[in-house]
């Protein structure tokens, strides 16, 4: 969910938002700050009736990854990242309106971008071989070639 965490030991007050006190666990071991992620009320498409044209309950969240607080190692994984919610100035847009509440929505896009986040850092898998290489058949089949040239000379000669 929308998991906010708040350090200890200073008492709340003006300039917190600046100093980072109120934070987005993005993995267990990488936050950023709530100020960093631009949130937008939208109107959401598709049925609805009346009440779809009332409210803004979708969200459009921006989050701009090249002045964000990520490590620099973090924000290139980030930037590499094929998908179409990337824009070429570097800022992800998610849009999440699959709920009647705002706030839910919200909460849905930051999860998205923590599914984002996580699958750029994962490491990444080495790949298994599936298919012989060029020079493996070039010498299976030398081989083959070789063993039926040896039992072609046991066999008799044609009389």
């Amino acid at each position: 969910m929308f998991t906010f965490f708040t350090l200890p030991s200073r008492r709340r007050g003006v300039g917190d938002q600046e100093n980072g006190l109120d934070r987005i666990l993005l993995t267990p071991y990488l936050s950023i700050a709530e100020d960093e992620l631009d949130f937008q009320a939208i109107r959401s498409q598709g049925a609805g009736g009346q009440n779809v044209n009332k409210v803004s309950s979708a969200v459009q969240m921006r989050f701009d990854i090249r002045a964000s607080s990520l490590p620099e190692e973090c924000k290139q994984r980030l930037l590499c990242v094929r998908d179409d919610r990337l824009s070429k100035d570097g800022v992800f847009i998610i849009k999440a309106q699959a709920y009647r509440s705002q706030l839910q929505n919200k909460q849905a896009a930051v999860e998205r971008l923590r599914d984002v986040v996580g699958q750029a850092l994962a490491p990444q898998r080495a790949r298994i071989a599936t298919k012989p290489s060029y020079s493996s058949r070039q010498k299976r089949m030398e081989h083959k070639r070789q063993r039926s040239d040896v039992k072609s000379m046991r066999r008799a000669p044609l009389v």
